[in-house]
């Protein structure tokens, strides 16, 4: 039975979420036609942003992140959650790191709240802002060069200065959540989290639901050295069963 161009398309797609690449003479087969309807379909989604052109196949469409401050806009009630729920996890850190973004500012809001009389080291400013509130905390901020998009320091000055330093726990958040671990829009921002997760006894990865499956270029961790996973949702599909594979707790807040 011939296949309409759309459940084609669909397939194609449903097939980049599973493996990270294609190739045009598989899905030819795998699909029952010929290698030159393969190419234009490919054509036709690389127009439509859905996957990328390469020689041979297609891999997945890199996404693009809006700004830090933009994101604070978004999704207010799901990262509360999330930062409420990440408190009793965090509470037998006394030295904690933080990473950049959204999601990281609500759980650092939260410990300003809830926390006397810990030591906070981060790159971010909007996590230092924050914890500001509470002058019990103590805030270590990294120096390095300032990225505005992302309002946190990165490069070899911050990465070097996390490297004199431990920590009992950090908190990182991703831009997008793949079967093989988080991934993030910016590559810099991306060796910090590193830096950040080799230095820390525990790591903790808070990331609402929205990241579930989204790909970006930098891939700073892999599941198995992530402990746990704070979200507003539980994840499922491949990426439930890549977190199930390597152990790592799930808290639904």
């Amino acid at each position: 039975m011939r296949v309409s161009k759309a459940k084609r398309q669909s397939q194609i797609l449903a097939e980049l979420n599973v493996s990270p690449s294609l190739r045009i003479a598989d899905l030819a087969d795998r699909l029952a036609v010929s290698t030159e309807t393969i190419r234009r379909d490919l054509d036709e989604l690389t127009r439509q942003g859905q996957l990328n052109r390469t020689y041979g196949g297609a891999i997945r469409a890199l996404g693009t992140e809006p700004s830090v401050t933009e994101r604070h806009t978004l999704l207010v009630a799901e990262r509360e959650r999330i930062a409420r729920a990440t408190m009793e996890i965090l509470r037998p850190a006394n030295v904690i790191m933080i990473g950049s973004g959204s999601t990281t500012v609500h759980v650092a809001r939260r410990l300003a709240v809830e926390r006397t009389n810990i030591t906070v080291i981060t790159h971010s400013f909007g996590v230092a802002t924050v914890l500001a509130l509470n002058p019990t905390i103590s805030t270590l901020i990294a120096p390095g060069t300032y990225d505005g998009t992302e309002g946190a320091t990165v490069g070899v000055h911050t990465v070097g200065f996390l490297n004199e330093f431990f920590a009992d726990a950090v908190v990182l958040g991703a831009s997008g959540l793949t079967e093989e671990g988080p991934t993030d829009a910016l590559i810099e921002a991306g060796a910090v989290y590193g830096a950040m997760l080799a230095r820390s006894a525990r790591s903790v990865l808070v990331a609402d639901h929205s990241k579930f499956g989204r790909v970006f270029p930098s891939r700073w961790a892999r599941w198995k050295q992530i402990d746990a996973l704070v979200s507003d949702a539980a994840p499922n599909g491949q990426l439930q069963a890549a977190i199930d594979r390597h152990h790592v707790s799930v808290t639904v807040g």
